[in-house]
This record gives structure tokens, sequence and C-alpha cells, in this order.
């Protein structure tokens, strides 16, 4: 055993005695956060559920501080690990402030009556999830950004030290999924909170995550730091992405390109141009775009739907190889599209390439002026 707060020693889980996913040896260092990652149906609930203690492991054992979980009685249990799955709870009768004092039952008596030091402990959970004044709602009658923060506030009252989350921003829109994962991490930061999720927004797992986990088949298929799963087109292949793409880099994903031979040239750069190739795209026009860096914001979506993009490595000046490549396609083309107003001293060829499609007598489209 290594020092690691939490650990799984060839964890096996799955149903009715049938392994699912077998062999998962993770370990998290205490306030670290671990995203799940896989297809539909890969099994990151039931691994959830299994390092839970909601479903009993096939084989294996899930370690906390090095005690065996499946030693631990369940009120150990409930004050070492707070669950939040994706099912959302009934509490119709309930004021949120009551849904979140359920978290204080590992604590208290048979009748779960709440001592003073209870309800104090409400009473900041709530204060951290920024519901406070929420205490007196009906629960049925806020939002489900608004219950997700209440059920966050509900497992801060356990006071655990591993707290589970299956798909927790899944009802959320992008406003509430950067405030629920922002304050995650600050909980973790703070508290030291350690934290395992499943997550289907992969940009979002890049970014909060200290630990990857990638489920595939009945092994774990890649386990590490993000900067060490998401690379080498990955991603695509764990998913079998086959329509589209996906850039771990960028963390962008993009439709399937339109297929032929390009019909317009995009002149773009410096972020001006993923717009025009989306729109090109939703209408099914195969283009062509240049001359652009390597390293330009518009790269990664050109390189995705262009029938053909001709890039620069670096920061370097455009050679005449290059423009000499542009001003073929150019030729091909029947409508250049150009939107910058203004190019780079490095940009030169691509100030040039515009004079030329001018002088070519082609349909010029410049959406900056309008």
């Amino acid at each position: 055993m290594t020092d690691l707060f939490f650990q799984t020693q060839r964890l096996c889980v799955g149903y009715d005695g049938k392994p699912l996913i077998e062999g998962i040896q993770i370990g998290l260092e205490q306030g670290e956060i671990l995203t799940l990652i896989g297809p539909n149906g890969a099994g990151k609930s039931t691994v959830l559920k299994s390092i839970a203690g909601q479903l009993a492991p096939l084989g294996g054992t899930v370690y906390l501080d090095k005690r065996p979980a499946d030693r631990m009685t369940k009120a150990q249990l409930a004050r070492q690990i707070a669950i939040v799955l994706t099912s959302r709870l009934r509490g119709e009768m309930m004021t949120c402030g009551e849904v979140v004092a359920t978290g204080r039952y590992p604590y208290t008596g048979y009748f779960g009556l709440l001592s003073e030091a209870d309800r104090q402990i409400v009473e900041e959970a709530m204060e951290m999830v920024h519901m406070r004044e929420w205490k007196e709602r009906p629960f049925s009658r806020i939002s489900d950004g608004q219950r997700q923060r209440v059920m966050l506030a509900r497992a801060i009252c356990q006071q655990p030290r591993l707290l589970i989350l299956d798909e927790p921003t899944s009802y959320l829109d992008v406003r509430h999924q950067l405030e629920f994962l922002s304050l995650l991490q600050k909980m973790c930061r703070k508290m030291g909170l350690t934290v395992i999720m499943s997550l289907h927004e992969l940009e979002l797992a890049a970014k909060v995550s200290d630990r990857v986990c990638c489920l595939k088949g009945r092994y774990v298929d890649r386990y590490g730091r993000p900067e060490e799963v998401f690379t080498g087109g990955y991603v695509s292949s764990l998913f079998g992405v086959s329509l589209g793409s996906y850039d771990e880099i960028n963390g962008g994903m993009e439709l399937e390109p339109a297929l032929g031979q390009p019909q317009v040239f995009v002149i773009a750069g410096a972020g001006t141009g993923r717009s025009v190739y989306r729109r090109l795209q939703r209408k099914g026009i195969p283009f062509a775009t240049g001359i652009l860096f390597s390293n330009d914001l518009d790269y990664p979506v050109a390189k995705a739907l262009a029938a053909d993009c001709i890039a620069s490595e670096g920061l370097e000046p455009m050679g005449e190889a290059l423009f000499e490549a542009a001003r073929q396609r150019v030729d091909a083309c029947g409508r250049v599209i150009c939107c910058r107003e203004r190019f780079g001293a490095l940009e030169e060829a691509n100030g040039r390439l515009l004079s030329y499609a001018k002088s070519r007598g082609k349909e010029i489209e410049e959406p900056w002026r309008k």
C-alpha cells in the first residue's frame, strides 16, 4: 500500500455475478479529482456504485486511507463517502433546508433529531453553495441548477472525505456547469475533499480533473493526468468517432466536413475564419483555406472542416511555395472569402493572395465589412 488516500486493488465490478469491468487499479491523493469517461454503457455508473458500496464488487478491494471499505460498517462508510447520483431526489414535501439536513443523518440518533451543532453545519453547507436564502423554499419549486447545488450542500453536510458524483452537470446549462465545477474545485482545495465523478462533457473533464480514467470494454483503457490521456486522437478512438472529429488540445468537436472539390477559398487567421468555416459546412459547401499558421486559432477548425488547409509551421514568413499552393487553389475556386481587414508583417503572402484573386475577377466576400 502507498500513502494514497483512495485506492483500488484489482477491483472487478458487474451484475449478477457477471463481470463488466475487471482489474481496476486507480489511486488518488487527498484533495484530487478523478473523472471517469467512456461511451454510454461502458460501466461508469457501475464503477461509482461499487466504490460507494451500493453495489457489491465481484472481486478486488477498495481502500479508504489504507482501510478496506468492505470491513467498514455502513455508518462508518456514510461518514467517509457522500454520493450524488443522476436520479433526482423526490422531495415534494420538503424544503431545501430539510433536504440538506438529511446529510446529517449518519451523525444523528435513531429519530434523526438535529442538534444545534448539526443545524449550524446545515447553515454553513448552504452558505457554501450560495443557497442560504433558499432554505425555506420548497425543493420541488427550484431549478435543476439550484437542485444540484442543494444536493451538493446535502453531501457537504455529511462531512465526507470522498464525494462521488454521477454526471453532476447533466441537467445544467453552461453557466451552472461552470459554477458547479468551480465550487467543487474550491472545496477540494479548501477542505481536502477527494472527488470521483463521471462526466460526458470532455472539455470540462480535461479542465477540472487531476486524473482521468477511460473505460472501454472489460478493462480500464487508459488512466492518467488529462495531458497524458487527451492526446493523439485518443478520444476519437475511445468513443469510436467516425463522423466528425474531436480535438483534444483545444477541447472542441466538429461535425463531418463537406466532401468534394473546394468551391470557395477562405483567407482567414487570428480566429476570424471559424464562423465562416462552420457556415460553409452547414451549407454543405466544400472549401479550402490558407495560409494559416499551425498555431493560429483558426487552424484546429480549418483542419477538421476544410477539404484543403494550407498551413505554415511556426511564426515564420509565409514562403513562395505556400503562396503558390494557395494561388492554385484560388484559381480552382469560384469564390473567395476574406475574413481579414489587414494582415501582419509575417502574413504578406495573404495580402498578395487577395490582390491576386481580385485581379482574376474572382467573386470576393468580405464579412468584416458588414
